[in-house]
């Protein structure tokens, strides 16, 4: 969104995967991006780094990478393993869902710190970056889990950061609802500027 560029947009039910985008892609997952030149891009974060390489007006990409890396592999680590259990902690009866909640705060402990040092405004530094951008969506599922709890939780800042990121007009344009897109059926072109 941030990067301005526009893109070929198809909406799509995972359980209905349609076939041209197993033909980009064998690994059945969403994000897609297929390039001008067939170069195909399906994991988040690599799309949203190859989007900022073409054009990154808020220097999200220049917000210390080492750190960056760290926070988000943890969240796509440790805190995705506990945030799937948490979810959906009737698939997984070895541990309470309790359980599976306290693994998660291991990793909201560490947000919380991080935007204490930074006035409460981002991750890295006090303005958003791609870290704030590629873990927010994660804390957001985490959070609709167990809405009551996290509405009283000790995490005040990483609430209201979470806040301010689902109740940001970027991230309301992009979660704008589509009809699913058909074999056939004419691609929206979406470019949220």
């Amino acid at each position: 969104m941030r990067s301005d560029i526009g893109v070929e947009f198809r909406e799509i039910l995972l359980k209905d995967k349609p076939e041209a985008m197993l033909a980009i892609s064998g690994k059945g997952t969403v994000p897609v991006l297929q390039l001008p030149g067939g170069h195909v891009i399906d994991e988040s974060i690599e799309v949203m780094r190859w989007a900022l390489s073409q054009s990154d007006p808020e220097h999200w990409l220049s917000a210390d990478p080492g750190l960056t890396r760290l926070l988000i592999e943890e969240n796509d680590g440790s805190f995705k393993n506990a945030l799937d259990r948490y979810k959906y902690s009737s698939r997984y009866p070895e541990h309470s869902q309790q359980y599976y909640r306290t693994q998660g705060e291991a990793f909201l402990n560490k947000l919380e710190a991080q935007l204490a040092l930074h006035e409460g405004k981002g991750l890295i530094r006090p303005s958003t970056s791609l870290a704030d951008i590629a873990i927010f969506p994660f804390v957001r599922q985490f959070a609709g889990a167990d809405a009551d709890w996290f509405e009283s939780c000790d995490y005040a800042l990483v609430r209201q950061w979470l806040e301010e990121h689902v109740n940001a007009p970027a991230f309301l344009r992009i979660m704008k609802k589509y009809p699913l897109w058909r074999s056939g059926d004419t691609p929206y072109i979406e470019r949220w500027s």
